[in-house]
């Protein structure tokens, strides 16, 4: 299992929504209202980017995926009001703190 990242930039209200719940569907946490963090395998990664190419319009959209190992992860600094509190469930936050 692996860290990752995911960020997008969607423009359709209705296609964020979709790409949001696979994301969540995969046991990723939202932090931020368009980035999301777990573990994942290579297989749930190759999984989670299939199903949001279905889904996306690649002329104005992007989902990037930005798997982490261990070692980078634990170099992350956040600065300023780094989570949206109303978001963020408390085992994401025990992951930083």
């Amino acid at each position: 299992m692996t860290m990752v990242w995911v960020i997008y930039d969607i423009v359709e209200d209705k296609t964020r929504n979709k790409v949001a719940k696979v994301c969540l569907n995969k046991g990723l946490y939202r932090v931020q209202k368009s980035v999301f963090l777990g573990t994942l395998n290579a297989n749930q990664r190759d999984s989670l980017s299939l199903e949001c190419e279905v889904l996306i319009d690649p002329e104005v959209d992007s989902v990037y995926v930005f798997p982490m190992d261990d070692a980078s992860f634990k170099k992350v600094k956040l600065l300023g009001q780094a989570f949206d509190k109303k978001l963020v469930k408390d085992e994401v936050l025990a992951m930083f703190f």
